[in-house]
């Protein structure tokens, strides 16, 4: 295997057969080693951390392929904690996109003098460029499709997936007692241009609460399984 990308969370390896191999690692974004996932860098490590975020992300990629809603996952190695995907190109340099049911983290910050913080939200989605030195910045559909990034028929296929996507993973924790506050996607197309869900679906990518109370990741990944 030959390896292509080395990310804070995975390390990317192309296959023979054309696909590509996913390496879950226990690294997590944060910051002073508290856990954030909108930060920007590697903040900390847990072990096992890689372990659940695959198990989570087959157990949900499995529920939005059976959803018939296009994603890169093929197959998973849950003893190397791996996972192969179909090939996908990246919008841009890498485009992140989050979909909020509450208003709390960045979205708060920026909007609080409109809204209270936790107050809902109907499944907003928001987009931003992967982009560690700039903060991530947010960036629009019409920014979107003037830059190249992507057509509007793509962004539209983008937003109502994501909808669909967080749907379906709100609607599962719902059922274990807990309540998804936000969610992070990445996507990206294949050679036909079709919009597809890559990366992963795990804890270290969702904001979730029970009772009130913020679940962090490695303890929302065992409630999820108990």
């Amino acid at each position: 295997m030959e390896l292509v990308y080395s990310g804070k969370t995975k390390d990317v390896f192309a296959l023979e057969n054309g696909n590509y191999l996913l390496k879950f690692k226990d690294d997590c974004t944060g910051k002073d080693g508290v856990f954030d996932p909108g930060e920007n860098s590697v903040g900390l490590t847990i072990e096992g951390v890689g372990d659940v975020n695959l198990r989570m992300s087959v157990y949900f990629f499995e529920k939005v392929n059976a959803a018939g809603i296009k994603t890169h996952y093929v197959s998973a190695d849950l003893a190397n904690t791996t996972m192969e995907v179909l090939p996908a190109k990246v919008f841009g340099k890498g485009l992140e996109v989050i979909c909020r049911h509450k208003a709390v983290g960045s979205f708060y910050r920026r909007y609080s003098d409109y809204i209270e913080e936790g107050a809902n939200l109907p499944a907003y989605v928001e987009t931003t460029f992967k982009d560690d030195a700039k903060g991530d910045p947010l960036v629009t559909k019409d920014g979107l499709i003037d830059l190249g990034v992507m057509t509007g028929e793509q962004y539209d296929d983008i937003k109502a997936m994501t909808q669909k996507i967080t749907g379906i993973v709100a609607d599962d924790l719902k059922e274990k007692g807990l309540v998804l506050y936000d969610i992070k996607f990445e996507f990206g197309y294949d050679a036909d241009g079709k919009v597809m869900l890559i990366d992963e679906i795990a804890s270290g990518n969702m904001r979730v609460y029970k009772d009130g109370e913020y679940v962090d990741p490695m303890t929302l990944s065992e409630l999820f399984f108990a």
